[in-house]
This record gives structure tokens, sequence and C-alpha cells, in this order.
């Protein structure tokens, strides 16, 4: 089967100091240059380009060369940027596996630093590993409790889709791995409330809250020109970014939206300095930030954004925490951590800042990154990880490799005292420090989404390590995989993002739930109209068969009738049922694979609606129960559910506890609008079924009722269903039906119009048609004889008129009996 799966095929020339490597295919030889780095962005680009234009075998093994370009690759390539690479990067990752683990695991022809396997308790379950890129056998340190540590949000501004990603991937693997494997975690997170970008967010917005409250006693020309230099100033720095860079748009549109107001001189002062924040906050900030000395200014920002994360994160149903850190709690724990690295020989203190020694521990171990070791020395992911107020300082660095434990404050910052004056942690310093007061020495897991790999993690490490002198601080990292929009890379700073907020405007947490269940954990994740519409026919998938297992459930007997014979169907359902429990433990034994599990669940339904129609009268409910039962077991350890002690999804009222209450009167309600119904279609009183369909569509929804009804003769079917959901359908339904009667409205003016414009042209009497200048001469039919020169027509063109003429009659006829018509 022939489909855009790649196998290459790398030829090697005699070594050269340019280190060039060719990609080629066996089947048309093309060959394509690849440096020593093939993640530089221009060769990806050329990656993404070879791999467009040339198909491959789906079921073909890699080869080795396969292999050492994916092990060569520093993650998974962003699927909006590089979509072919990307595809090819994936089907990777699933035909290929992943370099071996331990010393033997190479990437960019290094190997990787030894991991040590742990052995004291080891479980069923196999988890992605970071560490050595592959599948391991999941072994806590303890049989009594799993520590497990996750990189929390910078609050700096509002929670978006990269960060539902990444918490809704780890609230459903830490879910199954307590409630399915019945592992007892203690889950730690921290909130990172000073850094860099909130130092500058905080001081930024005070500088501009305070400029805007007091612009009015400013005269008018003074707060034009300063706004106009700050635009100005803002453009020169413009001037120094490519053009290519994404920050370059940012700018640009900013600066497209201030200048057409900015030149109208008669402008709202006010909306001016709203389109022209962006300038001016860079521009007062330069001026005025230094003299920003308050800490309450930068606590305010990151408490409020704090708060606004938790709502989100229980609005997207997921978990608190264990414990949860913050960086400014621990400032004393972390100068004492940095103290003891200091003493152990690894970090050194430079004009007020203390530095991680690259040198003096690659010297000792060997290595700077266990994760991404082929990022080592890639100056500008290191200098973003320094943070935005900071760089690469490489004056008080004695290596341009050096991270930052602590950071001297500068004026109009936060600091705290310290043995080396002023000053104030660096990022990567926090997570080490917190985790440690908090575990221990020693970590089974740590998450975070895949961008934090390196630098973030990796110096997490090299401290983590520095200071306890171990060999191993986590047995197992994981990683969630990007999030793009809508094929596009999402970007916080670039302000490329969807809050979590606006996205449950359009979806429920629910269904965005099932859209990251039905991708890889660690895969690209693509939030797209087209993913989530396949998430909502998901949901309403699920939630139709579960409702109607409730409805059989609810007409079942009690005592000895409820029990009817099992017969081949049932137990060919039951045989179906258990095959799927096997691909569900499997599969979520093989490092929380989700997709297969969701895909399990929906072939499990599809056969017990095989079963209902098999059987000749009503199912057997027992049957369909203990499937229904399984389904919302599996669902609810995904947090999808949150009654598992019931069949169903529930309601937002009150979480599915009305069924036994509530059923018997719908019930009742339902037989006796039956009978209405059948007693009215005989007496044929239209208006008592108009009444009928009034509790069916109008009433019932809003008590959280779904009422079908069947065919003539066949009882209607009644659910308990959530009124929110019902009430969208009720909505969309109405909407549907505005829009099929606009069609239709525009049809019939459409045909109106056609209608009128034949009439119009029908008025001309055949004869006269063509008695116009483009002819001199014509026949007593009408037919012109002579054109406007004088010149004989021809007998080719006096048919197609003589056709045109003939039309035209018809086109007369009709108007005529028209405006017969309209006299009598």
């Amino acid at each position: 089967m022939l489909c855009r799966r790649l196998s290459l095929h790398l030829v090697r020339l005699p070594a050269s100091s340019t280190q060039q490597r060719f990609v080629s295919l066996p089947s048309n030889h093309l060959k394509m240059h690849i440096p020593g780095n093939p993640n530089s962005p221009s060769e990806l680009g050329n990656l993404n380009t070879h791999f467009a234009n040339n198909a491959y075998l789906q079921c073909s093994k890699p080869t080795d060369n396969d292999r050492e370009l994916y092990a060569q690759l520093s993650g998974s390539p962003d699927p909006a940027a590089h979509p072919h690479l990307s595809r090819w990067y994936r089907h990777m990752s699933t035909v290929a596996g992943t370099p071996e683990g331990g010393s033997e695991a190479k990437v960019a022809g290094k190997a990787l630093p030894t991991w040590h396997a742990p052995s004291a308790n080891p479980s069923e379950l196999r988890l992605f590993n970071s560490l050595t890129r592959k599948k391991d056998i999941f072994t806590p340190n303890s049989a009594s409790e799993v520590t497990w540590y996750s990189c929390g949000p910078t609050v700096y501004d509002a929670s978006h889709m990269g960060h539902a990603r990444s918490y809704i991937t780890f609230d459903i693997l830490r879910r199954v791995m307590t409630d399915y494997f019945g592992f007892k975690i203690k889950y730690v997170m921290n909130v990172t409330d000073i850094d860099d970008k909130i130092i500058f967010r905080a001081r930024t917005k005070y500088l501009l809250d305070k400029y805007r409250s007091e612009m009015s006693g400013k005269p008018r020309d003074t707060v034009l020109k300063e706004i106009e230099e700050a635009v100005a100033v803002f453009k020169t720095k413009m001037a120094d970014i490519p053009t290519t860079d994404p920050k370059f748009k940012m700018m640009s549109t900013a600066v497209e939206k201030v200048q057409p107001v900015m030149e109208d001189k008669n402008c709202d002062l006010d909306q001016l300095l709203t389109l022209a924040a962006m300038p001016m906050e860079a521009w007062l900030d330069k001026k005025f930030g230094a003299g920003v000395t308050d800490h309450s200014i930068f606590a305010a920002l990151s408490q409020h954004w704090e708060s606004e994360f938790h709502k989100d994160m229980k609005a997207l149903n997921v978990l608190d925490p264990t414990c949860l850190t913050r960086v400014t709690d621990y400032v004393p724990e972390i100068i004492a951590y940095v103290e003891r690295i200091i003493a152990n020989g690894y970090a050194y203190e430079s004009n007020g800042s203390v530095y991680f020694d690259s040198s003096a521990w690659r010297g000792d171990r060997g290595y700077l990154a266990k994760l991404r070791p082929e990022s080592v020395g890639d100056l500008d992911m290191l200098a973003e990880g320094e943070g935005k107020l900071s760089g690469l300082n490489t004056k008080e660095k004695r290596n341009q490799v050096d991270f930052a434990l602590w950071k001297a404050s500068k004026t109009g910052e936060p600091f705290w005292e310290s043995p080396w004056g002023r000053g104030r942690p660096g990022w990567h310093i926090e997570c080490s420090c917190m985790a440690d007061a908090i575990c221990g020495g020693k970590l089974d897991i740590h998450s975070g989404g895949e961008d934090l790999m390196f630098p973030h993690h990796d110096n997490e490490i090299l401290q983590a390590e520095a200071y306890a002198d171990s060999k191993q601080w986590v047995n197992y990292f994981m990683h969630a995989g990007h999030l793009s929009i809508e094929g596009c890379k999402m970007s916080k700073s670039l302000k490329n993002f969807i809050s979590i907020k606006d996205a449950l405007e359009k979806n429920t947490a629910r269904q965005l739930r099932i859209h990251f269940l039905s991708h890889s954990w660690r895969g690209g994740l693509d939030y797209s109209e087209s993913g989530m519409i396949e998430a909502v026919n998901t949901e309403k998938y699920f939630n139709e068969f579960l409702l109607l297992v409730k409805y059989h459930k609810s007409k079942l007997e009690e005592g000895i009738n409820s029990y009817s014979k099992v017969g081949k169907e049932e137990l060919t359902l039951y045989s179906k049922l258990e095959q799927s429990r096997q691909v569900i433990h499997d599969a979520l034994c093989d490092s929380i694979d989700t997709p297969t599990v969701m895909k399990a669940l929906k072939s499990l339904i599809s056969d017990s609606y095989k079963y209902i129609s098999s059987v000749p009268s009503e199912p057997n409910t027992r049957a369909l129960m203990e499937v229904a039962t399984y389904v919302t077991g599996i669902l609810a350890v995904f947090g999808v559910v949150e009654t598992p002690s019931r069949i169903g999804f529930g309601s937002a009222q009150d979480g599915g506890s009305r069924d036994d209450t509530v059923l018997p009167y719908v019930k009742a309600l339902s037989e006796f609008r039956d009978e209405v119904r059948a007693t009215t279609r005989d007496l044929t009183a239209r208006k008592v079924l108009d009444i009928c369909d009034k509790v069916r569509d109008d009433v019932l929804p809003e008590l959280g009722v779904r009422l079908e009804d069947g065919d003539i003769g066949v009882p209607a079917t009644y659910k308990l269903d959530d009124k929110e959901t019902l009430l969208r359908e009720k909505q969309h339904r109405h909407d549907e039906k505005e829009r099929k009667e606009k069609e239709r409205l525009a049809k019939n003016a459409a045909k109106e119009k056609a209608a009128k414009e034949k009439l119009e042209k029908g008025k001309t009497p055949p004869q006269e048609m063509f008695k116009t200048a483009d002819y001199s001469a014509w026949d007593e039919a009408g037919i012109p004889t002579l054109d406007a020169k004088g010149e004989k027509v021809t007998q080719s063109q006096i048919k197609k008129l003589r056709k045109l003429q003939a039309n035209q009659q018809k086109l007369h006829d009709a108007y005529l009996k028209h405006v017969s018509d309209s006299t009598f």
C-alpha cells in the first residue's frame, strides 16, 4: 500500500571538513544536501520539501539510516511549519520505536548519558521515557507511593490551550495510573510567581495604567508627541529584527493599527493609547522602569493570574495537585540549595549572580544534557531560558553555556537578601529545589511540555544532581507534545493563542478532553474546528448509547423477570466485551495509549448496536448493562465521566443522581403522551398532536429529559440527559430551521427574479429583435440579410439567428399569455 511514508537511505561521502551527507530514495535516487545539523530551520525546511515530493511504503521497515536521522532530530518537528517531516517523524515513532536506552542510546552520533533502570517494584505499565527515548517498564522507587513533579504555569497572563494541552494530558495519565493501575501518587506542581516575564509585564502594566490616569492632566500635544516618540523608537527596534521572525509580524501589526489613528490629530487619546500599548510599554519601561520598586506591584499580577489559572483548571475538570509550591514561598530554601551546589564545586558567584559551572560538571560527568544533548550550545535556546531581562550575560560567565542559579536584581526588579547581595532565583533552580523539599532527593516522574525539555529540564537535572552529588535525579521524564491552532504554531509571547475561557465558550470541557484522548499524549495535537467537530460527534456517539441502555434499564422489571435467557447473540456480545477489555488493558499498559482505547470503546459500542439489531424482540438488558458499565468505567478513569457508579455521563445539574427518582415519573408521562397521540391520530386532532410535540420539544428539554418518538405504534424512548446539551441541540434545530427557511426564501426570490427577467425579455416581438444598428436590411420575418457595412449575412449566421428568433418566439408567447391571464 503506497502512501506518504518515506524510508530514507543516507549515502555517505568520504569524510570531509564540511561533513556533508545526502538523502536519497531508491526509487528515483533523488539526492538532497543536508549539513551536519539537520535541526537548523533551513535544513528542516529542506527535509520537509524532500518528504513532500516523494512517496514511500507504509509497511516498509525503517533502515539504520532512518533511525540515525530520527535520533538526530531534536524532537517532533512542528506540524504547522514542517507537516511532511512531522508525518514521517510520527511514523518513525510508531514503527521504528526509538533508540535504545542506557549507554547504547545515541543522539547525533554520541551516546546518551546512561540511564539507571530502577528494579525494586516493577509493574506491567510501560511509559515512554524522554531520558531513554523509548518505552521503559515503570518501576517506582517505593511500593507505597509514586512521587511525581509537574511543571506548572508562569502566571503573567491568561491560561491558554497550550496550558490545557499539558495539564489535561497529565491529568489523564495521573488518573489512569491512580484509578486503573492503582498507584498512590504524590502529585506536586509548582507555580512560577516571579520571573523575567512577570517582572516585565507587571512593571509595564503599572506604568501604562499610571500614564493613562495622569494623561488627562497633560496637554494634548504633549501626549501625542510622546506616543509618536514611542512608536518611532519601536520602529527603530523593528528594523533590527529579520522580517522572517514572527516577532516582526507581531510588531508590524501593532504599528499598522496605531499609525492611522495617530495621524488623526483629533483622535480619541484613550483609544490611541490602547492601540499604542505595545510601543508605549517599552518606551515607559525604558524611561521609568527602574523606579518601580514596590513588591506588591509584581505580586498583584501573579496572584491575579494564578487565581484565574485555578479557575480554568477547575472548569477543565483537572484534579488539584497533592501539593502546590510557589517560588516566592521557597526563596530561603533556594538560597540554601544554591549554597550547597557552590560548596560541591559546581557553581560560582559573579557580580552578585551565581552561575552553574558547566566546565566543572562536564569535566566530572562528561555531559551537560540528558534529555537533549544535541541542543547543547544552542545559544538562542539558552538565552530564552535565561529570561527576557537577563539574556546570556556572557561577560559575567566563565562559559557561555553556564546558566543562572541566582540573579542579581537590577533596579526596578524585586529582590531578596542573599549571601551574594540582593537578587532573585533563576528560573531553572526553583523546580529542582521545590521538588527536593517535597519529594526528597529522587523523583519517580517529572513532566511538562515538550518545549521545556531544553534548556529548562536539562538544567534542572544538572542542578539537582550537582546538589545531591547523585547520578540520577529523575527516573522517568514525560513530555506532552506541541499544540497547534488550525495547523499554525501557537505562541503566547506572539499573542497567537486561544485562552482556555475562549475555548470553553465554544466547547465543553468534556469535548476538549475527548479530543485530547483521541491523540497520542506525546505527539503533536492540532486544536481545530474539524478536530472539535469530531470530538463532539464522539461524545454524542458515547452518550446516545449510554442513554439507550439507561432507557432499557428503566423498563427492567424487578425480581425473576429481570433476567432473560442468554442465547448465542448474548454470548457473542459478552465475548466482544472480553476482547475489548484485553485490547484496552494492553493499550493502557503500552504507555497509556488512549487513541487505541477510544477506538476500542467505539468498536465495542458498534458491536452492541449490531447485537440489538440482531435480536428479534427486546434485547437482553443485563448484557447491555455490562457493556455500558464497562464503557462508563473507562471514561470515568479518563475524567470524562464524573459518576462511575452510574451508567452514562450524568447531568450537569446533579451528577446523574436523578435516575432512580425521576425516571418513573418520566415513564408515566411518556406513556400517557403515547396514549394521547395514538387516540388523537384516530380523531385527526392536529392541535392536540402539536401540544404533544411542544411537551417533547420545549418543556421536557428544560427539565433535562430527552423524548424520542418511534414509528406509529412504537412507544417513545425517554432518557435523562444534560439540560445544557438538550438546550444546545434545541437551539441548533432552531438555527437550522431558520437557515433552511432563509434558503427557501432566497430560492423563491431567485425564481421570481428569473421569471421577471424572462417576461421582460419576452416583451420584444421576434420580428423586431434584430432590428438594431448591427444590421442594415432584413427579410419579411425580421431575419437580417445585410450587416451594418452592407455585406451579406452568411448562411451559417442566418441559421444561428433563426434559432435565436425561435427561442424569442417562445418567450414572447409566454409574455402574451401572462398579459392575457393578468387581464382576466
